[in-house]
């Protein structure tokens, strides 16, 4: 890792520990408190009231160290401007969970119109801008590319919406999508440092933020990301994938989130199938563990070791 990421890494986690500490009272006087789902499990309901919206802080904190990283390397901008858009549709959401005492603010098909908004406008970077094009990388082929042509928007769609919705559904335990999403991050580093892109620093200047925010954010956890801070980083790693001409690099690196997202839908369609009977004990898949008898520690340690060694072997793979 170049001296400049390191840098971005430690400055990053610095910035972000000293917010979110600083937000958490905050958080407290303005009642924003997490909303439980009354079917989730039992031990979850101690986690009422909770501060959320915890995910403001290190996209602050990821902000200003981006602003900086920008002014040399202009790859930076439409990532760090997709991970703030799909914070913005996160941050509404929270409020407006808050607002209404429940835990659910955007119906479904109001939180996709907004997330189809920002993913059209970054796919429309993508197919314009020279670097980045509508080619991709083909794992496991020696780099190797593949040109889609048209069918580059519908599958950068794809890329986009699955990433941040899986990533939003990671989002379930104390400390499970920040643990996740840091080897995740520091892949992208490693690898848009391989590839010679300028957004290598802005990767390990996600992982600093969500260091700073884990010190807070593990079990017990004593803040939530809440929507604002999980859809973020879908965003973030949808928009890195897709500029570094990587996003079938997510089903290997990003797998957690794929995996969170397919147990909802087979959850859902089985239940429906069935009249009402459960694939799994609890959807997203993270519950069906934890309801089994798992730990959330052991939950979070399982999934992000998982995590590590499918980003060892995506490295393999670029």
């Amino acid at each position: 890792m170049s001296t400049e990421s390191i840098l971005a890494l430690i400055v990053s986690f610095i910035l972000s520990a000293l917010l979110v500490h600083a937000a958490i009272p905050i958080l407290h006087r303005l009642k924003f408190g997490q909303e439980v789902r009354d079917d989730g499990p039992q031990a979850h309901l101690k986690k009422q009231g909770t501060p959320t919206m915890g995910g403001c802080a290190f996209l602050t904190a990821l902000t200003a160290v981006g602003i900086v990283l920008g002014i040399r390397h202009p790859a930076v901008w439409p990532v760090l401007l997709l991970t703030l858009g799909f914070g913005l549709t996160g941050f509404i959401d929270d409020f407006l969970k808050i607002r209404k005492h429940q835990s659910e603010g955007f119906n479904p098909k109001q939180k996709l119109a907004v997330q189809i908004v920002f993913t059209a406008l970054f796919c429309w970077y993508c197919v314009m801008s020279d670097s980045v094009g509508t080619q991709i990388l083909l794992p496991f082929t020696g780099g190797k590319t593949v040109n889609l042509s048209w069918l580059y928007i519908p599958f950068c769609f794809l890329a986009v919406l699955g990433t941040d919705n899986g990533t939003n559904f990671t989002d379930g335990l104390d400390g499970l999508c920040a643990s996740v999403s840091i080897v995740v991050a520091l892949f992208f580093a490693f690898a848009a440092e391989k590839l010679g892109n300028g957004a290598a620093p802005l990767c390990a200047a996600m992982a600093g933020v969500l260091l700073g925010f884990l010190l807070f954010n593990a079990y017990p956890a004593k803040v939530f990301m809440g929507d604002t801070g999980s859809l973020a980083i879908g965003g973030f790693v949808a928009g890195m994938a897709c500029v570094l001409r990587m996003p079938l690099f997510i089903l290997i690196a990003g797998l957690i989130y794929l995996i969170e997202v397919i147990s909802v839908i087979i959850q859902v369609l089985y239940f429906k199938k069935t009249h009402g009977k459960r694939f799994f004990r609890m959807a997203p898949i993270h519950h069906h563990f934890e309801l089994g008898g798992w730990s959330e520690t052991r939950v979070v340690t399982v999934f992000t070791a998982a995590t590590l060694i499918l980003c060892l072997i995506a490295w393999l793979a670029l």
